[in-house]
């Protein structure tokens, strides 16, 4: 048997892999600390938690409508109109098993050969893999760290094209923890209006932010008709494992990716999406101490990695990673993910995991404990320094 073509443009997410590798060396013996995979450590609400159990003993275990129950789907409208800033109604809002569908139909639908799709890197490796399995162009834009990260607006200027039929932001960034400016958005709005572009907008980690308040490019003038924002419940409430996001977008293409889960997941499972209602109209109290201890770890961590030979480390702004430079050492990313390892017992993602721009750079993850965070530093840094030496 031999697969179609398509599938061997399809790429994968390497955290993954480091995660099976790191299971081998735990199962010889090892003592592993986890810092490459980007969930976040702490349980699942107990409301939430709650929410679904009820809904379980209701009998809400039945297909549901494909794009999503009205009433998840009113919250949602409710919770995007609320924070955004702007008017949703529920028929523009998809459910889907996970965020990352919304990447995946969304790119499906509206990209073909010959269009060319703007994309951040280094960035969520999904993005590129979509782009090329659709059979368009992937435009990377670099996000550099002498710019904290952002695009640089007249080099992001210099790559549309009258091909360009989409721009994909990421903000705040994984694997960066970079955030876009209110005047880069406007920036990038303009040119998205000027070329009739669409938008493709992660905004998985709008609420794990720690300094001012989040802006959708959305929220400007024009916008709300070429953006899709792309969201979810995996981040901000801890809730990875129950594979619940949603797209917000323009009706008609909002009818178009409901036939896409007609015709792959046939719906989102029904007891989570009442937990989800739960979610966004329960507490808030979990998901606000959830970032402030994010906080508190992302500070040891910057200050930890910026103490280590050959380690440069901006202060992310949001989300739950950082992305030090490690050119210093004279190792590349991929020896370095492979050194801190074996020889560390540190797992992590080398910059490359996120496109070739992510050269000279490691992601860790901060989900996981000060405890945990001060053991991995005082490894990493004497790894570093037993090799230096020699």
């Amino acid at each position: 048997m031999k697969l179609a073509t398509r599938m061997s443009r399809l790429g994968t997410e390497t955290a993954f892999k480091v995660l099976l590798k790191a299971r081998a060396l735990e199962a010889q013996g090892r003592e592993i600390i986890h810092l490459e995979i980007g969930e976040p450590d702490f349980d699942t609400p107990s409301n939430i938690v709650e929410a679904a159990i009820k809904a379980l003993r209701e009998g809400q275990t039945h297909y549901t409508p494909s794009a999503g129950i009205p009433q998840l789907r009113e919250a949602i409208a409710e919770e995007i109109s609320n924070t955004r800033g702007i008017e949703v109604h529920p028929d523009q809002v998809v459910v889907t098993p996970g965020a990352k569908p919304i990447m995946f139909f969304t790119i499906l639908a509206l990209c073909e050969e010959g269009d060319e799709v703007i994309y951040p890197n280094p960035g969520f490796p999904i993005y590129e893999s979509m782009i090329n399995f659709t059979g368009a162009t992937p435009v990377p834009i670099p996000l550099l760290m002498e710019k904290d990260f952002r695009f640089d607006i007249e080099e992001f200027r210099s790559l549309v094209s009258p091909r360009t039929k989409m721009i994909i932001l990421n903000s705040p960034h994984n694997p960066t923890g970079g955030v876009l400016t209110k005047e880069d958005l406007e920036a990038i709005a303009e040119v998205a209006i000027e070329n009739d572009a669409i938008v493709l907008s992660d905004e998985i980690y709008n609420r794990i932010l720690y300094e001012g308040e989040f802006t959708s490019i959305a929220q400007f003038p024009g916008m709300q008709e070429q953006t899709i924002i792309l969201d979810g419940f995996s981040k901000t409430y801890a809730m990875t494992g129950w594979r619940l996001g949603y797209g917000v977008m323009p009706q008609w293409l909002a009818e178009q990716v409901a036939t896409l889960m007609v015709n792959s997941n046939s719906c989102t499972a029904a007891f989570t999406q009442w937990a989800g209602i739960e979610a966004l109209r329960g507490p808030q109290d979990e998901p606000r101490k959830m970032v402030e201890a994010f906080r508190q770890r992302r500070d040891i961590i910057v200050e930890g990695l910026n103490r280590i030979p050959g380690f440069r480390c901006l202060k992310p702004k949001g989300a739950f990673y950082v992305f030090p430079n490690i050119e210093g050492t004279g190792m590349s990313s991929q020896e370095m993910e492979d050194f801190l390892l074996n020889e560390a017992g540190v797992a992590c993602l080398a910059g490359t995991s996120f496109g070739k721009y992510g050269e000279g750079f490691i992601r860790l993850s901060y989900a996981n404990s000060v405890e945990n965070i001060k053991k991995a530093l005082e490894r990493i840094g004497e790894a570093i320094t037993k090799m230096q030496k020699g």
